[in-house]
């Protein structure tokens, strides 16, 4: 088992994933592994980035596949007997003009971006060190989002006691309600993509309490963040910041100094902590 530290990055095969696998590169003291769900993408960023100088390590993972969640997973524990930082990017968004129905974009938005990022938490965050960091990458849109709920889902999704059980049935609730067309009268937003990440800052949130009530003491800092609006395939030309820039924030929280007390159960952007 090497004793060496380990920064795992989830979807980090291009955009802002392969740009935070840049800066940890440079600025961690220990392995850092791309992970994409195609090996022979996820090898080629590898490639890239030692064209650079740096010397990232690449693994597969698809966070839709239970069972490569839990290779990396069963490797982690062996090769490193746990993990220092873990960053969960790996996303999607349909774009704007995609004419898919509105219940199918929902439903395949909050399979990966929710329900998968849980997965990986599920299996991956009990093997987080001592002093660890974790950052799930969400997205100012579910602020946005939020404010588009209902008075009474806002409510439930800004409370400090939700369970994350309670969380699950209202996402499958918003999978449902875009079903069965009442979405909107149900009170919630127009938008699968802030659902899917009301999803994850709010599990977030209730990690960081979970952590603190079972591994008080260990120094474990977990945060959602945003990183901005960045040119990617995903968001487009159009958009204000590069990737490197992206990854600013998330690359923060990711190395936040082995003595820092917080923040912890945030939702940060552009470094600072946003009010939920």
């Amino acid at each position: 088992m090497a004793s060496s530290c380990v920064a795992v990055v989830t979807g980090a095969n291009k955009g802002i994933g392969f740009a935070i696998v840049r800066a940890l590169c440079k600025q961690f003291t220990g392995d850092v592994y791309l992970t994409a769900r195609d090996q022979a993408r996820g090898e080629k960023a590898v490639q890239d980035l030692q064209g650079e100088g740096l010397k990232p390590l690449f693994h597969q993972l698809d966070i839709n596949d239970l069972e490569s969640i839990k290779s990396l997973r069963d490797f982690m524990q062996q090769k490193y007997g746990g993990i220092d930082v873990l960053v969960n990017n790996a996303g999607i968004a349909f774009k704007v003009a995609d004419t898919a129905p509105f219940h199918i974009q929902a439903e395949v938005t909050l399979k990966t971006n929710f329900f998968a990022t849980k997965d990986v938490c599920r299996e991956l965050l009990p093997l987080i060190k001592p002093k660890g960091r974790v950052v799930n990458v969400s997205s100012m849109v579910s602020l946005r989002a939020l404010s588009g709920c209902s008075k009474d889902l806002q409510q439930k999704f800004r409370s400090d006691t939700i369970t994350e059980e309670e969380l699950v049935a209202l996402m499958e609730k918003f999978i449902k309600d875009a079903k069965d067309g009442v979405h909107s009268k149900e009170g919630w937003p127009n938008t699968a993509y802030g659902v899917s990440k009301i999803g994850v800052t709010v599990l977030s949130r209730i990690q960081a309490r979970k952590l603190n009530e079972k591994r008080k003491g260990e120094g474990i800092l977990l945060n959602a963040c945003c990183p901005g609006w960045v040119r990617t395939d995903m968001a487009g030309p159009k958009a204000t910041k590069s990737p490197d820039e992206g990854a600013e924030t998330p690359v923060y929280l990711a190395l936040l100094p082995p003595d820092a007390d917080g923040p912890h159960g945030q939702f940060v952007m552009e470094k600072k902590v946003e009010k939920w």
